[in-house]
């Protein structure tokens, strides 16, 4: 998120979209109902008509994985109706900045693409510089090279008769939304964007959400309170566990990860990773206090702190990729902690013979997971599976000790109540112990290869491991003496500093502000003594668009930050997300995005797509294109095999998604008998007019079908789910609840049995969200 839970109270309009929050994030709608207490208008963005819908002003029955085309057509909306920000766009953003004489677009691709290869060449996708190496702009925003112009012309396709029949919204609903969100636009006002899964899990996932950074920016919805674009995390800990690197393309803190092509030495990852301007100069000493607290006194500048222990990546490590090489045979084992891909991965059927074909694998979790007795599913002889399980309990939430990290970004600490049960052990006992009897096993090695776990610094005490220890190392210390850096501001890039994950560092200086319980009475919600967000216990990121250039606020009413003349630094209800003595008119004092080298929004920027989202449809779709000739996303990489099929819309005629229920959580509910009394089925949720075509009645059983193979479910007949009116045909929409699986007190078959086995091309994130099936009467 870029504000917080409790700042969403005061938001002036709320978008939510891909996500029914009121069923996964119940505790957001006490924030959501204070907002519309003041007249604040709730637009919600959902194939179907849920709990949230029915809590929402607005409700836009969008076809799954179509969210540009409503997006774009927000963002023309905005732009004709005049309802954009403008001195925050030339101010704050790359609106004014004149982008290359020969960049282009024409009919779904950007200049530069290479139709052999299915990648771009960026040359064009940059800037006109003057003769200092800046970029030459137009403060007006009417040249017709500047950024602003080239959205204009973009997104000048997305009109609502265009929205309406690429998503099915009817137009004037659409119109409806686009007047009460747009409104935010005005100098007072801030509308923020609530997403979640329904926006990520698409082969357009990363454009979806570039998609809310353009429109708010647009808006000057960044930076404010009540603004911002703020993701639900789907667990707990899901920030927590990002923010530590188990994305496979990062370190702890958002850190690259090495790639041995680029980065051979620690001089080149330095070199090609680290930016001549912005907060990101400073990654030398985030990167190598982060080698030091791995391998402490080893780690020195004779050796490059040890860079060359850190494994170097090379070729595609993603999710879907890992699955596909362990099904090719090239992975030799596997440890699962708190997931099940038996059941929440892509096409479940690929993925769990791809279990078979590991040496070995290791599961742990609460309950046994269909992941851990893959072996043992339906259809499956365990005499042919050669892959040695091993499954160890864990201990719940409430057995071990540790932070957390909600969506908000504020790290709270979290106290244990009871000891696990019989050999039940915490997450962090395992990884400790594991790394204990590691370098035991490799006492006395001469090789060289063993040397990244010998000299590995490990100090945390002997089996359970001492997590107030750990978190010291996280927010960092003086390597000679011990003591505490008080924030990441204090870390050197000379091997004095050891640091953890540099995001974090200023949480447990002189004590654990993770335990601080301290509300404020009055404000804007920011709470700065309860818990502490990352970074430097900032709540609303990029906190200086909050003001306008002159340090004034936008919004009086709802000061985060202004200019004080007179005390010659920013004061008000937040820690500035800059430096606090740096006036309005000084150099980079109107630069609120530090992490670029420009320190401004970028409305034009490079993802792999191109520099604006467009409109592509799903891999799977029922109709063609109708904003290009380009079907779907050009850059996406797709496995030939028959085991990832297209299906046709001939044989599958029928759009699907899939979602959660507020009663399931994984494995771990279906052993909870008062939840499974709850939601004890497997079931297909269809509309009237679909069931009526099918000849199905509530109640009966289904089969449900897709190109990767079928499954059961129960129909669930309902007012909820409507058709598509798609440019004059008539589509129809299930929905599938994902949670079910062959093993616990309630079983079912797995939605995902039907999924493909694609994602985004930025990303790799499977897209779950929308793919074509068929539905059958019958079992």
């Amino acid at each position: 998120m870029t504000n917080h839970w409790i700042d969403i109270a005061n938001s002036d309009a709320i978008l939510i979209i891909g996500s029914n929050v009121a069923e996964t994030h119940p505790i957001a709608c006490k924030w959501i109902g204070k907002a519309q207490d003041r007249g604040a208008p709730v637009i919600h963005v959902d194939p179907r008509f849920t709990r949230t819908s029915a809590k929402a002003d607005i409700h836009c029955a969008i076809r799954p994985g179509t969210d540009i085309a409503f997006m774009g057509g927000l963002i023309r909306y905005a732009i004709e109706q005049n309802l954009i920000s403008r001195e925050y766009l030339a101010a704050y953003t790359n609106a004014p900045y004149l982008v290359h004489p020969k960049f282009a677009f024409t009919d779904g691709l950007f200049s530069g693409f290479n139709q052999a290869t299915g990648r771009y060449d960026q040359a064009t996708w940059t800037f006109q510089a003057g003769p200092d190496g800046q970029p030459l702009t137009d403060p007006t925003l009417e040249h017709p090279q500047s950024v602003f112009q080239h959205l204009k012309r973009h997104y000048a396709r997305y009109t609502p008769e265009m929205v309406a029949a690429v998503t099915g919204i009817p137009k004037d609903t659409f119109l409806k939304a686009a007047k009460a969100f747009c409104a935010t636009g005005a100098p007072a006002k801030a509308g923020t964007i609530l997403y979640a899964m329904g926006t990520t899990h698409h082969t357009v996932g990363s454009q979806n959400v570039r998609c809310h950074a353009v429109l708010q920016l647009l808006l000057g919805n960044i930076g404010l309170a009540g603004g911002g674009i703020n993701a639900l995390r789907g667990h707990a800990n899901v920030q927590g566990s990002t923010d530590f690197g188990l994305l496979y393309g990062n370190l702890p803190g958002y850190l690259a990860l090495p790639r041995q092509q680029d980065h051979p030495t620690l001089a080149s990852y330095l070199e090609k990773e680290t930016p001549k301007a912005g907060f990101w100069v400073n990654k030398p000493k985030f990167f190598i206090s982060l080698l030091k607290a791995w391998w402490g006194d080893k780690a020195a500048r004779e050796n490059d702190f040890c860079y060359d222990y850190l494994p170097k990546v090379s070729g595609d490590c993603s999710y879907l990729a890992m699955f596909e090489a362990m099904l090719a045979g090239k992975l030799r084992g596997l440890i699962v902690i708190g997931q099940n891909p038996a059941v929440s991965g892509a096409n479940v059927g690929m993925e769990r013979k791809a279990l078979g074909q590991l040496d070995w694998l290791v599961v742990r979790d609460l309950f046994p997971t269909e992941t851990a007795n893959f072996w043992n599913a339906p259809g499956v002889d365990p005499s042919t599976i050669k892959t040695e399980v091993f499954l160890l309990p864990a201990s719940t939430y409430l057995e071990k000790e540790g932070s957390v990290t909600n969506s908000g970004r504020w790290i709270q600490w979290r106290y244990r109540v009871a000891e696990p049960l019989g050999a039940a052990r915490s997450d962090g006992w395992f990884i400790n112990n594991l790394v204990l009897r590691l370098k035991r096993l490799y006492v006395g090695s001469l090789q060289p290869k063993d040397r990244p776990i010998l000299d590995l610094h490990w100090g945390y005490g002997e089996d359970r491991p001492d997590v107030d220890r750990i978190a010291r190392e996280v927010n960092g210390y003086y390597w000679v003496d011990r003591k505490q850096v008080r924030n990441f501001t204090a870390l050197k890039d000379d091997g004095s500093t050891a640091c953890g994950n540099w995001i974090m560092s200023g949480f447990y200086f002189e004590e654990n502000r993770a335990k601080s319980r301290k509300a404020e009475p009055e404000g804007i919600g920011a709470h700065l003594g309860w818990a502490y967000a990352w970074p430097l216990n900032r709540r609303i990121l990029y906190n200086r668009a909050s003001a306008r250039p002159n340090g004034e606020p936008w919004d009086p009413d709802r000061v985060v930050l202004r200019w004080d003349p007179v005390a010659t630094q920013w004061v008000g209800n937040d820690i500035p997300d800059f430096r606090g003595d740096l006036a309005p008119t000084a150099p980079g004092g109107s630069n609120p995005f530090i992490m670029r080298a420009d320190g401004k929004g970028a409305l034009f920027s490079a993802l792999l797509e191109g520099p604006f989202p467009e409109h592509y449809e799903p891999f799977e779709s029922p109709v063609s294109n109708l904003l290009s000739k380009v079907q779907r996303n050009p850059l996406v990489r797709i496995n030939p095999a028959d085991w990832n099929r297209l299906g046709d819309a001939k044989q599958f005629p029928i759009v699907a998604t899939t979602y959660r229920l507020a009663e399931h959580h994984h494995a771990t509910t279906r052993y909870l008998t008062w939840l499974v009394e709850m939601m004890p089925n497997m079931f297909v949720e269809m509309g009237r007019e679909l069931a009526e075509e099918k000849g199905i009645k509530n109640g009966d059983v289904c089969t449900i079908l897709s190109a990767r193979g079928q499954i059961r479910a129960v129909a669930c007949v309902t007012e909820r789910l409507k058709p598509f009116a798609l440019n004059g045909r008539t589509v129809h929409q299930i929905g599938l609840p994902w949670h079910w699986g062959f093993v616990g007190i309630s079983r079912g078959d797995s939605a995902n049995v039907l999924t493909p086995h694609v994602g985004d091309a930025n990303t790799q994130i499977p897209e779950f969200k929308a793919f074509l099936c068929d539905v059958r009467r019958g079992g």
